[in-house]
């Protein structure tokens, strides 16, 4: 019996891509090295090869992979780290370059980086190259957009339609502005990317009657809606009732002055003309990273307490009760560090067709 092509998942983390797929239906197999990232996937029932993505062989996997996905490790790029990635960068086009000519000189290029973390952003074209999947779907932190467009031209060189930009999740839906950098490709049907489902402050109705509803708020993904009374109290006391845009589980009631207070600060003028230290509750929330044990909910003006586990993950569009694994602060990066399945599931919408073609 012939087995059906797979979707393989590089660097696959706690399944935010696995997630996704699994509203639509379909399955992946993931590699990941991380121990307790790999319990989190097995607790949460995606299959799991533990193996060091660069060094894995991709000779065994030909004839068997439809799709590719990969979220290559960010910290050497991200803002929130040294960005030694940037000096790397030369570096990873190169062996780009190399790599669409069959030459594999990423041992010689890894020994002359600033971090060799860097270069595994080059493993997603080894792994297409090799492996020629139907479609591919790529996500990064935005300063990787470079490396993207590079990747997305060799792609094209190969057959491949190719869509390259920067998606912000709160235009497909989640309570949270986060922008990432996207490379989306396919042989067998133009490369496109998700439609808005959001928009900030609503659009009114066009010409075609479409209409767009404002970006939702973390009031909205984390309970007690605008308006909604709630009364605390005990039998001895007595309780006091009170409207509350704050999350069910909060603290006190003081309604529409809960604010998310970041515990990351910024790191220059410019990161601070496009980032905000404090959101409202009846806003989307920051970036949720893998420092969001640090986050801090304000109520009138004093630190109330941390985001909890749970709301993290829900403002990620994970369960609140998704089995994460390993220590506090390594569920924490899990969840900051995972492509929100809910972001998966748009970016993946307009490919899956061609695996499920592929797999009958």
């Amino acid at each position: 019996m012939t087995t059906p092509p797979q979707i393989l998942d590089l660097f696959a983390g706690p399944g935010g891509w696995s997630e996704g797929l699994r509203a639509l239906g379909l399955r992946d197999v993931g590699i990941e090295i991380d121990p307790a990232v790999c319990a989190t996937r097995a607790a949460a029932g995606h299959t799991t090869i533990r193996a060091d993505v660069a060094a894995y062989p991709t000779t065994p996997l030909r004839g068997k992979v439809s799709g590719l996905i990969a979220s290559p490790p960010c910290q050497t790029f991200s803002a929130a780290g040294l960005r030694a990635g940037n000096t790397d960068l030369p570096l990873c086009h190169q062996v780009l370059d190399d790599l669409t000519r069959g030459h594999d000189t990423r041992d010689t290029a890894r020994a002359a980086c600033s971090d060799p973390r860097s270069l595994l952003v080059v493993e997603p074209l080894r792994y297409a190259l090799d492996l020629r999947p139907d479609w591919i779907a790529l996500e990064e932190v935005p300063a990787v957009l470079p490396l993207f467009e590079h990747t997305a031209w060799s792609l094209a060189g190969a057959g491949y339609s190719t869509w390259t930009g920067v998606l912000n999740a709160a235009d497909l839906g989640l309570a949270q502005t986060r922008r990432r950098a996207f490379l989306i490709a396919s042989r067998t049907r133009p490369a496109l990317p998700p439609e808005p489902t959001h928009a900030e402050g609503g659009t009114s109705a066009d010409l075609f009657g479409d209409e767009l509803p404002p970006w939702r708020t973390m009031g909205d993904v984390l309970g007690c809606p605008p308006g909604q009374v709630v009364t605390r109290g005990n039998h001895t006391t007595g309780g006091s009732s009170f409207p509350t845009t704050g999350p069910s589980w909060a603290i006190t009631g003081r309604a529409r002055s809960w604010k998310l207070r970041s515990g990351q600060g910024w790191k220059s003028n410019a990161d601070r003309s496009t980032s905000r230290f404090e959101r409202v509750i009846s806003e989307p929330s920051f970036t949720i990273t893998g420092t969001a044990n640090r986050c801090k909910w304000v109520g009138n003006g004093a630190e109330e307490r941390n985001l909890t586990l749970a709301e993290a993950a829900i403002l990620q569009s994970f369960p609140a009760d998704y089995p994460f694994h390993g220590s506090r602060t390594s569920q924490f990066q899990q969840i900051g560090n995972a492509v929100p399945p809910l972001l998966a599931r748009a970016v993946l919408g307009n490919l899956v067709p061609a695996a499920l073609e592929v797999a009958a």
